[in-house]
C-alpha cells in the first residue's frame, strides 16, 4: 500500500506541483493522502469481513455485461499504470548509466526485472515483503537526502501544510496531484492482500480485531509515502518555483535540472534522484503484476501463473513504451504527451473502482455487522465524489484542448455519453442496493 503512493506517476505529480505552485499545495497533498487512507481502509474492511477481494465480489454482484465492462476498465488502468512505471524505471537507468543505456534499453531491462523479483516468492512471501521494505527505505533515504541538502524553508512548509490555498494558475497541478494519489488497480489489490493473514470472516471478534490492527498498520504505512512525497514537492518548490524551467520539468529532465541547481558535495543529486526513481519504478511494477493477477482471477475466474500474467501485462506495456522511447530521441515532447494521455486514462477508471467499493461496504447482505453506518456512508460518498468531480474537470479540460474538427468532436461526445451513462448506472444501482 505504501508503494501505491510512491510510483513514478506520483513523483511526477509531486515535482510538477512543487515547481508550479511552490509549497502552496502541500495541504492538498495531506488531505488527498488522508482520502487515500480512507479508501484503503474500506478496501481492507471489505476483504477481511467477506473473505473475498473486490474483483470477486464485483463478479457476484453485477450482471455479466457490467462486470466485463468493469474488468475492461480495470485492465486499461492496469496497463496504463504499468507503462508509466516502465518509463520511470527506464529514465532512472538512463540517469544512473550516464546516458550509456538509452531509454529503449532501459525499457527492455525493466521488462525483465519483475520476473526476477517475482521468483523471490518461491522462497516465501515474507522475502518479497522484505524486498519492498528495502526499496521503500531506498526511496526514503534518497529523497530525504535531497530534502536536507536543498534546505527548504521550514516556515513555508508548515504554512503550506496548514493553510489551504488554490489559485486559477495552479488548478491543473492540484487536479494532477489528486488524480495520481488514488490508482484504480491498487484499490483492487489491497482488498486481496489483507487476506494473506489467516482470518475467519465468520468470527466477529477476530474480524474486528484484525480491522483495528489494519487501521493502525495502514495509517503508519501511509505516513512514510506522505513524507517522501512532501520531500519531493518541497525540493522542487525550493529550486524551481517562479523560474522559467518550472513549466518544462518532467521525470526525464528533473535530475539534470536538480544537478544544475543544487549539485551535491558528496553525492551528485542527479544520481540520488536516479536511485530513488529506480526504486519507485521497480517496486511499483511488482505490485502492478499482483494487482493484475487478482483483477483477472476475480472478474473472469481465470487463474494464470504469475509469470504468464506478468508476461501478458508487460507485453502490452513494453511495445508502446519502446516505440515512444525511440521517438523520444528525436522529439522532446513525446514522453510528456504519453504521460498526459496515461494520466487521463487512469483518471477515467477511478470511479469504476471507487463506486463498487463504496456500494459493497454499504450493503448489509455483503458485510453483515461490519456494514458502514448511514453517516459513514454519506461521508464516504462525498469523499468518493471528490476524485470523480476533480477528474471530470481534468477530462473536460483535456478533451476540450484536444478536439479538432467535427468528426473528432463527435467521437469524443459519443464516448463521453457512454462513459457517463455507465457511471450513472453504477451510482443508481449502488443507491438502490443500499436502500
Amino acid at each position: 500500500m505504501s508503494i501505491a503512493f510512491l510510483d513514478p506517476g506520483n513523483l511526477e505529480g509531486d515535482l510538477q506541483a512543487g515547481a508550479a505552485a511552490g509549497d502552496t499545495l502541500l495541504w492538498l497533498l495531506l488531505w488527498t493522502t488522508a482520502m487515500g487512507l480512507l479508501v484503503q481502509l474500506l478496501s481492507a474492511r471489505l476483504g477481511v469481513a467477506t473473505g473475498k477481494h473486490l474483483a470477486e465480489l464485483c463478479r457476484d454482484e453485477y450482471p455479466c455485461w457490467a462486470r466485463r465492462a468493469l474488468w475492461l476498465m480495470a485492465e486499461v488502468a492496469m496497463v496504463s499504470a504499468d507503462i508509466q512505471e516502465v518509463i520511470g524505471s527506464a529514465v532512472a537507468i538512463k540517469i544512473l548509466t550516464h546516458g550509456l543505456l538509452p531509454l529503449w534499453a532501459g525499457v527492455v531491462i525493466t521488462g525483465l526485472d519483475c520476473f526476477i523479483f517475482l521468483s523471490l516468492e518461491n522462497y516465501g512471501v515474507r522475502k518479497l515483503e522484505a524486498l519492498f521494505a528495502v526499496l521503500i527505505a531506498t526511496m526514503a533515504w534518497s529523497f530525504a537526502w535531497m530534502f536536507i541538502d536543498t534546505k527548504p524553508n521550514g516556515k513555508d512548509l508548515i504554512i503550506g501544510i496548514i493553510v489551504p490555498k488554490l489559485s486559477s494558475r495552479t488548478i491543473r497541478q492540484a487536479v494532477g496531484l489528486v488524480g495520481c494519489v488514488i490508482t484504480p488497480h491498487n484499490v483492487f489489490l489491497h482488498s486481496a492482500l489483507v487476506q494473506s493473514r489467516k482470518i475467519d470472516p465468520g468470527n466477529e471478534c477476530q474480524v474486528g480485531e484484525a480491522l483495528r490492527y489494519y487501521t493502525v498498520e495502514s495509517t503508519v504505512a501511509l505516513v512514510v509515502p506522505f513524507m517522501i512525497n512532501l520531500f519531493v514537492t518541497a525540493v522542487f518548490a525550493k529550486g524551481f518555483h517562479g523560474t522559467e524551467e518550472a513549466g518544462s520539468i518532467g521525470l526525464e529532465n528533473a535530475g539534470h535540472y536538480l544537478q544544475e541547481k543544487f549539485g551535491g558535495e558528496f553525492f551528485p543529486v542527479l544520481y540520488i534522484w536516479g536511485v530513488g526513481l529506480l526504486a519507485a519504478g521497480t517496486s511499483s511494477t511488482i505490485t502492478g503484476t499482483y494487482a493484475g493477477q487478482f483483477i483477472m482471477s476475480g472478474f473472469l475466474n481465470w487463474r494464470l501463473k504469475k509469470w504468464i500474467r506478468a508476461l501478458i501485462t508487460r507485453g502490452f506495456a513494453i511495445v508502446p513504451t519502446i516505440a515512444v522511447a525511440l521517438w523520444f530521441n528525436t522529439s522532446d515532447s513525446a514522453l510528456d504527451v504519453l504521460n498526459e494521455w496515461l494520466n487521463v486514462l487512469q483518471s477515467i477508471q477511478i470511479p469504476f473502482a471507487l463506486i463498487p467499493l463504496v456500494t459493497l461496504v454499504s450493503k448489509k447482505q455483503v458485510m453483515g455487522v461490519f456494514t458502514i453506518g448511514p453517516r459513514t456512508q454519506i461521508a464516504t460518498w462525498i469523499i468518493a465524489s471528490v476524485p470523480i468531480i476533480v477528474n471530470g474537470y481534468l477530462l473536460i479540460d483535456f478533451f476540450s484542448s484536444e478536439m479538432r474538427g467535427v468528426l473528432s468532436g463527435a467521437v469524443i461526445c459519443v464516448l463521453v455519453l457512454g462513459y457517463t451513462s455507465f457511471l450513472l448506472y453504477l451510482i443508481l444501482r449502488g443507491v438502490k442496493l443500499q436502500g
